[in-house]
C-alpha cells in the first residue's frame, strides 16, 4: 500500500546511519526477511516481486521501523471515539 515505510538504523562504527524504504506505488508493500546473519527489507508488487531490496547484517541493525499506511475510514465504521470533557 502507499505510505508502507521501514526504517532501518544501522550502526557504522561509532555512528549511526539510516535508510528509508518506501512503498512508492499504489498496490506495493514492503516486506521484512531475515535469516543467516542477514536483514532485508523489500518493496515488493501485488504478485510478490521484488523492486528494490536493502541488505544489511543483522548484528550492525539497531532498530527496525515499521510505519503502516493509514487505512481509509469505510463508511459503515464506527466514528472515532471523542474524548471525555475535563472537569473546570
Amino acid at each position: 500500500m502507499v505510505g508502507d515505510r521501514v526504517e532501518i538504523v544501522v550502526d557504522a562504527g561509532g555512528a549511526t546511519r539510516t535508510w528509508e524504504v518506501e512503498a512508492t506505488r499504489a498496490g506495493r508493500r514492503v516486506e521484512i526477511a531475515h535469516g543467516r546473519g542477514v536483514v532485508e527489507v523489500s518493496e515488493v508488487t501485488r504478485g510478490g516481486t521484488p523492486v528494490r531490496t536493502a541488505r544489511f547484517m543483522a548484528s550492525r541493525v539497531l532498530a527496525l521501523v515499521e510505519h503502516p499506511a493509514a487505512t481509509a475510514r469505510m463508511s459503515d465504521d464506527e466514528p472515532p471515539a471523542l474524548p471525555l470533557p475535563r472537569p473546570a
